[in-house]
This record gives C-alpha cells, structure tokens and sequence, in this order.
C-alpha cells in the first residue's frame, strides 16, 4: 500500500499576536520586545519556539507558545508607548497545520499557485489554499499553514485530500 504524500498535524498550544504599527518608526523596539529581528518583508524569522513573520508593511505576527501569551502582549503594548499601533492576541481566530514529509511541497503545489519546492527557509507567503486564506513557510521537514480557524475543518480536509497515498505529481 502507498504511503502518504505527507503528515498533516493539526497544531495546538500556539498563541498569536498581531501587531500593526508603522514598522520603520516602531518595528526595532517591537522585534526587541519579541525577542527576535524584525524580519524582511515577505520574510519570518523564527528561534525554534517563537517566530515572527512580516504579514504586510504595517502588520507582523508573534507565534509563540500560548503560555507567553500574557508577558508577550504586555512587552508589545509597551514598546508601541507614544507610537499609534495595535497589539491584538489573534489566537483563537486562527488554525495552525504541519505538513511533514519528502512530498510536503506536492500537497502545496495541489492547491496553492505556490512553488513550494523553491521557497527559501525563512520566507512567508500568504496565499489561498483552495478557497481558504492561508500563510505558509518552511519548517523542519516541511510546512506550517495557518488559516482561519473558521475555514479550520475544511483546510484540514483539504489538505488530508491532497496527501492521500498514490497521488504524488508526475515528476518534474
């Protein structure tokens, strides 16, 4: 029996942190109190339990672990004192997947018109996968996907579907 295309995990304990601010004013003192570098744009940078990632030119998201979640919103809210900006736990609107295994960047090539294979470690693309919002960027071993948490089921299913065992795409 063929084995599927990739693992996909449903990932849970993640807490989330938008923040809007004028980045070149207020982006160095609010990496700091992340604790990791403002990323590039279009990019993510991450230290194994925490990452930031550049959603839009006035937009980053925190990904860290729920727990932080409390000390990490206060740290942020303060390092916007005197800026106008956002700080805004998004955790609970949002649903996080891996995509594990040597045909991760197959099961994205299904349904985003995304070139996994060729995207960098450390860069975030925000897409559509099928018909959902998604962000995607590389992790050990593959992806992470995160979506809506209204489109949660769905962007399961469909990423089950484009893993199923036999499925692979033809060779490039």
């Amino acid at each position: 029996m063929a084995e599927a295309l990739a693992t996909i995990t449903r990932q849970t304990g993640l807490g989330m942190i938008t923040l809007r601010a004028d980045l070149s004013r207020a982006g160095d003192a609010l990496a700091e109190a992340a604790g990791l570098a403002l990323p590039d744009r279009t990019g993510i940078v991450t230290d194994g339990s925490r990452a930031l990632g550049w959603m839009s030119p006035d937009e980053l998201l925190l990904i860290l672990p729920a727990a932080e979640l409390p000390e990490a919103t206060l740290a942020l809210e303060q390092a916007l004192t005197g800026e106008p900006g956002l700080v805004v736990d998004v955790s609970d609107a949002r649903a996080v997947f891996d995509i594990l295994g040597p045909h991760a960047a197959d099961v994205l090539a299904k349904l985003a018109p995304v070139d996994a294979a060729a995207m960098p470690r450390g860069h975030l693309r925000r897409t559509r996968l099928a018909q959902t919002a998604a962000a995607i960027w590389r992790i050990e071993g593959g992806f992470r996907v995160i979506g809506f948490r209204s489109t949660a089921d769905y962007l399961g299913l469909i990423l089950a579907n484009a893993a199923i065992p036999g499925s692979q795409l033809a060779p490039r």
